[in-house]
């Protein structure tokens, strides 16, 4: 069995992507890591090439701009990472460099690859997924956040990227999945608040939309964390790639988790996915079988 991984980038040493931790939490798990560096403004490809792994393939790819309105570039860009896939690979498993994967999922992962590679109604794999917001210290309960998401797909290329890159699709359709015993840890929203307004500066002017850039309108180079429906206390362990990144934080952001802003509606659905997980009325990028 082999499998690979793909990732893409750009511009992520004036974003503080951390993109060295994301490819670096897959490398154990990959034969070959597939990433395709974008034409940036800072030395993101020597950023990828510090990382010392002879698994690391990088390609070079200048993005469009233009389709950046909805996040449209992401799977342009995406697509063409996994066109560079070695053939004789059986899976691709795509990380964001914001996305980082806990040492203790490796062995359930490879195991997960290994459980399915033979079963042909099988086309990806589906790992939880927990969103950190404002510091390591706290991540989004609500519905707000999607749970779970695609990041293994079998080696065809006849599946697609779809959208903004959150999800894959195959000649239109969501593709046949298994949960498995994984999660991803989603780093996106956890930048100082300085840092987090520039990153969203950098990117509302053909990306983000009217919403970010009217709340952005509002601040002056400080991101109001404040502006949330429900976080929780984050009880566990970060990925061991994340331990120097997280010494290093120099910003401290108070949160007071017993607040929570919801309607009566999403009051209801918030308790019964607290009580019983379930999680009812939510997009789903595929389909289980």
């Amino acid at each position: 069995m082999k499998i690979s991984g793909f990732t893409i980038i750009r511009n992520a040493i004036i974003n503080d992507y951390p993109a060295v931790e994301a490819i670096s939490s897959i490398l154990p798990v990959v034969d070959e890591m597939i990433v395709a560096v974008g034409k940036s403004d800072d030395d993101t490809e020597g950023l990828i090439r510090g990382i010392g792994s002879d698994k690391i393939r990088i390609v070079h790819s200048d993005w469009d701009l233009s389709k950046l309105p909805g996040g449209h570039v992401m799977a342009i860009e995406t697509n063409k990472a996994f066109q560079h896939i070695s053939e004789d690979s059986d899976w691709a498993f795509y990380i964001q460099c914001d996305e980082v994967v806990h040492e203790k999922f490796h062995g359930n992962i490879r195991a997960a690859c290994e459980k399915h590679l033979n079963n042909p109604s099988v086309y990806g794999l589906v790992f939880g997924y927990v969103h950190f917001y404002g510091t390591y210290d706290y991540y989004g309960d609500s519905r707000r956040w999607y749970n779970k998401e695609i990041r293994i797909i079998r080696n065809n290329k006849n599946i697609y990227s779809f959208k903004d890159a959150q999800g894959f699709r195959m000649d239109g359709k969501r593709l046949p999945c298994k949960l498995i015993d994984a999660q991803v840890y989603h780093y996106g929203w956890v930048k100082s608040p300085e840092l987090m307004d520039r990153k969203l500066r950098n990117l509302s002017t053909n990306w983000m939309g009217k919403a970010m850039k009217e709340r952005l309108e509002k601040t002056e180079g400080i991101f109001n964390y404040d502006e949330f429906d429900s976080l929780e206390r984050f009880q566990g362990s970060h990925p061991a790639v994340m331990q120097k990144r997280i010494s290093e934080k120099n910003w401290e952001i108070q949160v007071d988790v017993t607040r929570k802003r919801f309607t009566l509606k999403k009051w209801f659905l918030y308790i019964l996915e607290k009580y019983t997980g379930i999680r009812p009325f939510t997009f789903r990028n595929y389909k289980m079988v």
